[in-house]
């Protein structure tokens, strides 16, 4: 268990009388295996948790066992309340600072059984930043979570791959979104919502206006939304065969678009589904090179024959005189 998860796990339970394991993974966005491994870790670290089954029941801890919040100020109690941060998004968002205060007034009233063992932040350290991570130069959460939380319109420039200069739209913010590793501006541009990747946001400032959001939607409500659609909505699927030494790592790329029609391995390797937005995008299947073989639609053959061809060209050896 990470010390966030920990920390976020500790503060559920003393915040709550009850509460299912279900309601727990979700608050903390894992799942149910991995919520049952941490209620048996503070067990076996002698907090006493209990389980009690039924609908009363739930998860509980005995009054005065765990975290003691009465010394935190309200904007200490408020950065610990965001769940499913790492240490990397919480320095994102300048809230390091107010987390190590609140996490050290924690630690000064944990019981005398516990000061043998060395400090859990001596002994883990989390890095969630990928390998080989290039340095993005777009807007931080930290310059932009102040203009969020004023509830104002914002206009940003939006440098978007698939335009070729940038957009100037005036937006209306729900909020920040991290997901996987990733910063996110949920806001609704003229009424749709959109999400904005915050290294593509090169300038922004504040609009002298209220927000204008969509009745009864939150940044939690739009944000699944906006996942789902992005999850399922697809403008062209392709058949492939995959190399059985591939597949693995096909999965991890397309995650679920990919959809494996038998789980059998056979000579030739797996047969899958490939959803993509657009045609363009299945050039993200070229750096597997002969480990794919795309059968249909004929238009995604053609378009990875014309790319292929024209890398092989830029490549070609140069005719001397």
């Amino acid at each position: 268990m990470t010390p966030d998860r920990f920390f976020s796990l500790m503060l559920l339970l003393a915040s709550r009388n009850a509460v299912t394991t279900q309601e727990l993974a979700s608050a903390l966005g894992v799942s149910l295996r991995t919520i049952t491994r941490d209620l048996n870790w503070l067990r076996d670290a002698g907090l006493p948790v209990t389980a009690q089954r039924g609908r009363l029941g739930g998860v509980t801890m005995l009054p005065g066992s765990g975290l003691d919040l009465t010394r935190l100020t309200p904007g200490e109690r408020d950065h610990l309340s965001l769940t499913g941060l790492d240490e990397k998004q919480r320095a994102e968002l300048n809230a390091s600072v107010e987390s190590r205060r609140a996490l050290s007034k924690i630690a000064a009233g944990h019981s005398r059984r516990v000061h043998e063992l060395l400090p859990l932040t001596d002994v883990v350290h989390v890095d969630s930043r990928p390998w080989l991570q290039a340095h993005t130069s777009g807007t931080t959460p930290a310059s932009l979570i102040g203009a969020v939380r004023r509830g104002r319109r914002l206009r940003i420039e939006y440098d978007s791959r698939r335009e070729s200069c940038p957009r100037h739209p005036v937006v209306d913010p729900y909020g920040l979104f991290a997901k996987a590793g990733t910063w996110y501006l949920v806001a609704d541009c003229a009424r749709v919502p959109r999400m904005y990747r915050l290294e593509r946001i090169t300038t922004w400032k504040e609009v002298d206006q209220p927000r204008r959001i969509r009745e009864n939607q939150t940044l939690a409500t739009v944000a699944a939304a906006l996942i789902d659609q992005w999850e399922h909505n697809h403008a062209i699927e392709v058949s492939a065969t995959i190399d059985q030494t591939q597949i693995e790592r096909a999965q991890r790329i397309f995650g679920q678009r990919l959809v494996r029609g038998d789980h059998e391995e056979s000579a030739t390797g797996h047969k899958v589904t490939i959803r993509f937005l657009h045609l363009e995008d299945v050039r993200a299947l070229l750096p597997f090179g002969s480990a794919i073989t795309v059968h249909g639609p004929t238009e995604a053959r053609a378009h990875l024959s014309d790319l292929a061809t024209s890398l092989a060209q830029h490549y070609a050896p140069t005719p001397t005189s």
